[in-house]
């Protein structure tokens, strides 16, 4: 089963996006919905999704629950939850009973908007983290090279948790350098508990001017540290529409993995997601 384990959809008419906090955003600035996407999956044979969070919003998340759970195609939901909250644990057992809530399959912050790029080591964010562990689910990293190193403290002290990196923590691909992102995924790769997609690197790019002889030599050490069995693809449309289509990207992920056998070419484009995120499984959140 192939799979694209990272992108989005949202409704411009019910909430507006914070993110898109200018002009670079305008030629995405509009409602996405699944059968805008449908199209891109067929053509690349994909046959199931993982929708993740674009907002800080609860009512998102269950939105995106009702969806998948009328969705022969979104397999889960990364959604998003306050991690301070007293009452996480309780707040995910009930998501779990919404409707699709038996699609939920993780909880993602926007860490990378946080000031402090110790966020992840305040101690009622661990707390938080915690109670992701103890209900089942995994959590996705949408963190910098700014925050890989609370990350990197933070995967080694709760490894009870699976986390997922996303978007190999935006390496500085439009500057060409190389580190301290190389040395610190290395060591973040050190840890069992991580694994991470090759997804949003060519909104790291320069948009206009990128090439694929820039990107790759950061989707292949993503590879080379973590791993095919630790690895998976992710288109991150629509926000990925930015700077390449849906057929540049997949093709620059399949050009990454050319050198892998079948198998190992399996677990990036769908194995690896099927067995972190539970694809096609019933779920109860623990509570």
């Amino acid at each position: 089963m192939r799979v694209d384990a990272h992108h989005h959809l949202w409704d411009l008419s019910v909430r507006e996006q914070p993110w898109m906090d200018g002009p670079w955003a305008d030629p995405i600035r509009r409602t996405y919905r699944l059968d805008h996407l449908a199209p891109e999956l067929d053509a690349h044979d994909i046959q199931a999704t993982v929708v993740v969070q674009a907002c800080s919003s609860a009512q998102e998340t269950e939105e995106l629950l009702t969806l998948a759970g009328e969705s022969n195609q979104i397999a889960a939901v990364v959604g998003w939850a306050d991690l301070t909250d007293p009452q996480l644990g309780d707040r995910l057992a009930r998501l779990s009973t919404a409707p699709g809530g038996h699609r939920l399959a993780g909880i993602r912050h926007q860490v990378q908007d946080e000031p402090d790029p110790r966020w992840l080591r305040r101690p009622d964010v661990r707390h938080g983290l915690a109670r992701i562990a103890e209900a089942g689910l995994v959590y996705d990293l949408l963190v910098t090279p700014r925050e890989l190193p609370a990350a990197i403290s933070t995967v080694r002290e709760l490894p009870r948790l699976v986390f997922v990196l996303d978007h190999a923590a935006k390496p500085p691909v439009a500057d060409g350098e190389w580190q301290p992102w190389a040395d610190l995924i290395s060591e973040l790769a050190t840890a069992p508990n991580v694994v991470c997609k090759l997804s949003g690197l060519v909104t790291e790019a320069d948009w206009r001017n990128w090439t694929p002889e820039q990107v790759l030599p950061y989707a292949r050490h993503v590879l080379d540290a973590f791993g095919p069995q630790r690895v998976m693809y992710g288109s991150d449309w629509p926000v990925c529409t930015l700077a390449a289509s849906y057929d540049q990207v997949t093709a620059l992920a399949e050009r990454c993995a050319a050198g892998l056998d079948h198998a190992e070419r399996a677990m990036v484009f769908g194995g690896t997601a099927a067995r972190v995120y539970r694809l096609n499984q019933q779920r109860s959140v623990r509570s």
